[in-house]
């Protein structure tokens, strides 16, 4: 059951939720049809629906057929998904999309490769390897700031380094966001969130979807 090549590569990861609605992971579309086939899935939240169809029965004639929304729910534990409430882990993509691509000292939008983790209290005067005290710098402000405080190299930050939570992480995890699966976590955005405007890019889908 597969849709071809160029197809297969273009569809959307399926958000996962628990069956609480707490949203967990992003799953390929190939794991949310095993879910669907093993009676896995307990509701669906999703306004877009994917139908893959397989193989034909050979004394029956039928052809296998599953469908799965771009949002479900999953009874059960998922493997190593850990608290709902626990930190993401960290990585450059995720923190330069947090910050939007922008270096924090002196404002400019940078592409990836011209970006830097940067730690506002550097490691060597006891300053962490973690979300609230790192920040994109482009490599010129990096270089600038050195192994300094900002407020020693005279270089304020332009805000103030956050942890995501499981919903904000998410949105930056994927490049690729169906218009559902996006306000389905948006509503689970922090108060004030800088996410809310979106730093993904998010795809309409046709309602049935067949392959």
């Amino acid at each position: 059951m597969a849709p071809s090549g160029s197809e297969s590569k273009a569809r959307p990861l399926i958000l996962r939720l628990d069956v609480t609605g707490a949203p967990m992971g992003w799953i390929p579309w190939q794991s949310a049809v095993v879910l669907e086939s093993r009676s896995m899935i307990a509701w669906h939240a999703g306004d877009h629906f994917f139908t893959f169809r397989g193989g034909y029965n050979r004394a029956s004639g039928a052809r296998s057929e599953a469908t799965v929304s771009s949002i479900v729910a999953v009874r059960g534990r998922a493997r190593h998904s850990g608290s709902s409430q626990a930190t993401p882990p960290l990585s450059n993509r995720e923190l330069f999309r947090r910050d939007a691509h922008l270096c924090m000292y002196c404002g400019q939008e940078c592409q990836e490769h011209m970006l830097t983790r940067d730690h506002v209290v550097p490691l060597s005067l006891g300053g962490r390897d973690c979300w609230s005290n790192v920040v994109s710098a482009c490599k010129p402000c990096n270089h600038a700031k050195g192994a300094r405080r900002p407020e020693e190299a005279g270089m304020p930050l332009l805000a103030v380094p956050y942890v995501p939570n499981r919903a904000e992480y998410l949105v930056l995890s994927n490049r690729r966001i169906l218009v559902d699966q996006m306000e389905f976590l948006r509503k689970r955005f922090r108060k004030g969130s800088r996410l809310s405007s979106g730093p993904g890019r998010y795809v309409a889908s046709r309602r049935a979807d067949a392959v």
